[in-house]
């Protein structure tokens, strides 16, 4: 494949970036359908009559269908599509960039998708596509699977389907909640992946950031004892990369601590704990569940995060992440941690 494409770059390198055009258009087409031709025009940054001509030539293919309500991928276009996948990594280079990525963070596993998150909303969908891909080659019979909140999550949940063992699988959220929209919480999103895998769930109902009283009057509930036990014994652990003042703005931090943060120029924030562009924890907060020191090498933990913005989130996370996490990202959040 390699040398084909090689080929093809020096020989035909027309062909490539004609294939590459129309790879995104159809790419496109299947997370914004059914979708006007103007729409997609504006999200793909192309002229109306550019785009006119080459859905003209894929509808000619039988890869799309139009209709009044908008342009579709049909049965034929979506089967291309899959199919053009592994070659568009090639292409791309998004397989060299995963061996960069990996070296340049001490990581044995990278896996990138193509887009920004920050640009194109759907590319969220492709990371969470990839992490439930990701989860279902590695879940066992009775694992316990820890969540935590975030809408990079939500997505995760959204794409999962059931599998041989996902009756004896077990959701818990791995932290409490932050008081953010409901679709959000940590509790939700376990709450949906079991519906979706048709796994079973436990839910932590109390509150992500508490105070020292707070939490050890929670702890003498058994319920709630129980559940924190589940999460801490957890074989899997699935969790999103935040941007520090963005997830200190979500925990409606005082001005007190925005102002340690802000000081210690903290960039990053994942478990509850902000770092500084060096890796160093410039913050704590203290919460219910699962901690960064939790994390050891029996777990597999899949931290998921994309976009360009949140490179710095990423590159001062992974200075503390265990050597084991897989890290699955975005291709505009990989490059920028790369130049960084």
């Amino acid at each position: 494949m390699d040398s084909i494409i090689e080929v093809q770059r020096k020989l035909l390198p027309d062909l490539l970036s004609i294939m590459q055009k129309r790879y995104h258009i159809l790419r496109t087409i299947k997370f914004m359908q059914p979708v006007g031709r103007r729409s997609l025009a504006t999200g793909m940054s192309l002229t109306e009559r550019t785009l006119r001509s080459e859905i003209d030539f894929l509808k000619d293919q039988n890869l799309v269908e139009v209709y009044s309500s908008g342009i579709k991928l049909s049965n034929e276009g979506m089967e291309v599509l899959e199919n053009l996948e592994g070659i568009m990594r090639e292409i791309t280079g998004i397989n060299v960039i995963e061996k960069q990525l990996s070296k340049k963070l001490g990581l044995t596993e990278v896996i990138i998708v193509p887009g920004d998150c920050d640009q194109s909303p759907w590319v969220k969908s492709e990371l969470g596509k990839a992490c439930a891909v990701r989860m279902k080659r590695q879940w066992k019979e009775k694992h316990i699977i820890a969540v935590t909140g975030g809408s990079t999550m939500a997505e995760v949940a959204g794409e999962l389907i059931p599998g041989m063992q996902s009756e004896k699988v077990l959701f818990v959220p791995a932290r409490g909640g932050l008081g953010e929209e409901v679709h959000n919480q940590a509790n939700t999103i376990v709450a949906k992946m079991a519906e979706k895998a048709e796994a079973a769930y436990k839910v932590l109902y109390i509150p992500d950031q508490v105070s020292g009283e707070a939490y050890l009057s929670f702890m003498k509930e058994p319920m709630i004892k129980d559940v924190i036990s589940l999460i801490k014994s957890a074989g899997m652990v699935i969790h999103g990369i935040g941007d520090a003042l963005a997830m200190a703005n979500r925990r409606k931090t005082s001005a007190e601590v925005m102002n340690v943060l802000n000081e210690g120029k903290a960039v990053g924030e994942a478990f509850g704990y902000y770092f500084n562009e060096y890796g160093d924890v410039v913050h704590k907060v203290k919460t219910v569940g699962i901690q960064l020191e939790d994390l050891d090498s029996t777990k597999t933990v899949i931290a998921v995060a994309g976009g360009k913005s949140k490179a710095k989130a990423i590159r001062s996370y992974m200075k503390k992440a265990p050597s084991s996490t897989i890290l699955i990202t975005d291709e505009a959040a990989a490059i920028e941690v790369i130049k960084g």
